[in-house]
């Protein structure tokens, strides 16, 4: 009797377990040509001011960097540089080709600690980030882009169609060791209306933290 009991126990439980993980929403990355959503929803920026994609997009597109005030693979740690401080350069290079960009932070568990709005402000300020700053209340903006981690690099035309996604470069232990610099080559290709060479890489940093 007490064997039969365990047995539909453990049966009961691996449906239960299974059951849970197929029916947990699953988050779709925004694939190469498709049109991206939510270009006109509002996001308060660091400034105060509330933008969207449409209004803070150039001639040639919109760069769109998932960052945060947090991960190490941002801000960097006694290992790595990390890729903030690339950021700057990043807009320089967007301005040059008529692309606008935005570092949006989708960290909603945790805007009681390290990624409020407030902490938004003063870490923009520090950093003397160049870009708009917004925040993605609900993280809405990357479920939509299917953003996964930061930084997290999306880069759309003129029509807001995807035409690059993935990682500023191969290398965020040194800006000096870098030997791919796949934004940098996306954007300028896209500033002179050629075709990326590259338009996907493997993105890698930090999970954005949901709720």
């Amino acid at each position: 009797m007490k064997n039969i009991f365990l047995k539909t126990f453990a049966i009961i439980a691996t449906v239960s377990l299974i059951f849970s993980f197929t029916t947990l929403p699953k988050i779709q990355s925004l694939k190469i040509g498709k049109k991206a959503p939510m270009t006109s929803h509002k996001m308060k920026d660091v400034s105060g001011l509330d933008l969207s994609l449409e209004d803070l997009a150039f001639e040639n597109g919109v760069l769109v960097v998932f960052s945060c005030n947090s991960c190490p693979f941002v801000v960097g740690n006694k290992e790595m540089e990390g890729w903030q401080g690339r950021y700057n350069d990043l807009h320089e290079i967007c301005k040059l080709n008529k692309i606008g960009m935005v570092l949006v932070n989708s960290n909603e568990a945790k805007r009681n600690s390290a990624d409020s709005y407030t902490d938004m402000q003063k870490h923009s300020k520090e950093e003397k980030y160049n870009s708009a700053y917004v925040i993605d209340k609900n993280s809405e903006l990357a479920d939509a882009f299917g953003a996964s981690t930061t930084p997290h690099v999306f880069l759309l035309d003129s029509e807001f169609k995807l035409i690059y996604k993935g990682a500023i470069d191969d290398n965020v232990k040194s800006k000096s060791s870098v030997k791919s610099n796949w934004v940098k080559d996306a954007v300028i290709s896209t500033g002179k209306n050629e075709p990326i060479s590259l338009a996907e890489t493997r993105n890698s940093g930090c999970s954005i933290k949901r709720l």
